[in-house]
């Protein structure tokens, strides 16, 4: 049951719903995942923390970069259901494809320009 609630309590916010279908191209640094959203660091930080914590994505640090990714087929069941859910009700939806168009410009973009960018705020 907890893994439920927290599972639920972490889908409760648009930013890391956001976020979750987001990952479905890739891993994401938190810098590119700032840039998305324009929201401070910190505030991107805390809403991965919620969503690592659930379980909902996995993440790797390489040098000064935490990267982020959605789970493998390893996955608890309920956290793959809940991202199937996910991209099948909301895939389509005009936030995610304005997302999506965003992202591929940000693709382009070199992680650590972005940060130093970033920093400089």
């Amino acid at each position: 049951m907890r893994e439920f609630m927290n599972i639920t309590k972490a889908l409760a916010d648009e930013t890391r719903v956001r976020t979750l279908l987001s990952l479905r191209k890739g891993e994401l640094c938190v810098c590119q995942i700032t840039e998305l959203f324009g929201l401070a660091p910190s505030t991107v930080s805390k809403h991965l923390s919620i969503l690592f914590q659930a379980e909902l994505v996995e993440s790797r640090k390489d040098g000064r970069w935490i990267y982020y990714q959605l789970p493998g087929k390893n996955a608890p069941v309920v956290v793959r259901e809940a991202l199937d859910w996910i991209e099948k009700a909301l895939a389509d939806s005009p936030h995610v494809l304005e997302d999506n168009k965003k992202l591929k410009k940000i693709l382009k973009q070199d992680p650590a320009e972005l940060c130093k960018r970033q920093c400089k705020k």
